[in-house]
């Protein structure tokens, strides 16, 4: 299956916010990309990437804003990454919508578009077919979740690989944490920990004698870097490798809700139906078709 994306580089682009999902995404075989400047080359693309730009305030020329209109008409998905954001909101996609964008421009996208509800500190966000991410790293991320809806968690972990980055990082994580250095460290090993146990009872109790930390104060500093309760992140990092294991394996649904950490096919298929709208056996569908 191929797949058009088109990079837009819109005037006083970030060369970085062009630079890294070339990089990534052509990483993968299915992915045809291209960097256009002007509304004609957004006409067949299936994903068009808007990157950040500088002084986001000042309207990028109006030929654009039709092009990124008409692309999401037709169905294209839209991407921004970082600032870029601003170009897709001045087009009105976002009106009613949820967004975020780099931490520093958070304020000003809700001063210029009071209709966007803004997400503060926000890794990445998806509302239907537009997501929208933090800036610099954040475009890798956004890229790596791109690669996991298209052809599934296995292919993002190969590409995350290829380009040596991490996928622990989940999109409700926060862009900065106040939390001091070490803190951090210590509850990436944790949550590294974690990952290596998933088929394994896990509690917050245990996660927070792994942390060397007192139940409540592992609670405050894993939901401050993670932007989500321990056992919510568990869930989702269960979800992961279930999917891994769906696309990659032919084990029967049982197995791979044992070796996930979900116990049973039937804990399995309603995590899989409230999270992802889909069943086990309908989700090893889509990824062997995507194949």
């Amino acid at each position: 299956m191929s797949h058009a994306v088109t990079i837009l580089a819109v005037p006083r682009h970030y060369p970085l916010d062009v630079a890294i999902p070339e990089h990534v995404l052509t990483r993968h075989p299915a992915y045809r990309v291209t960097v256009c400047r002007d509304a004609a080359g957004l006409e067949t693309a299936d994903t068009v990437i808007v990157p950040g730009y500088d002084e986001p305030h000042r309207p990028v020329p109006g030929e654009l804003l039709d092009g990124l209109r008409h692309a999401y008409r037709r169905g294209a998905r839209i991407v921004a990454v970082c600032t870029g954001v601003f170009a897709v909101a001045d087009a009105g996609l976002l009106d009613g919508r949820q967004a975020t964008t780099h931490w520093r421009y958070a304020s000003q996208l809700r001063e210029l578009h009071p209709r966007v509800t803004v997400l503060e500190n926000r890794l990445l966000h998806t509302d239907g077919t537009i997501l929208t991410s933090a800036g610099a790293t954040g475009g890798i991320d956004v890229c790596l979740a791109m690669i996991r809806d298209d052809f599934g968690a296995h292919a993002a972990d190969a590409a995350a690989k290829e380009v040596v980055f991490t996928l622990v990082r989940g999109p409700d994580e926060p862009q900065f944490t106040d939390a001091p250095a070490g803190d951090r460290a210590s509850l990436r090993a944790t949550r590294e920990w974690v990952i290596d146990r998933l088929a394994e009872p896990i509690t917050v109790d245990a996660m927070a004698r792994a942390s060397h930390l007192s139940r409540r104060t592992f609670i405050r500093r894993f939901t401050q870097e993670s932007g989500m309760p321990p056992m919510r992140w568990v869930i989702l990092q269960r979800l992961y490798a279930a999917r891994r294991l769906l696309e990659t394996s032919d084990w029967p649904v049982e197995r791979v809700a044992g070796a996930s950490g979900f116990g049973t096919a039937a804990n399995l298929r309603a995590v899989f139906r409230r999270e992802l709208g889909v069943t086990p056996s309908a989700h090893r569908t889509t990824a062997e078709t995507a194949r």
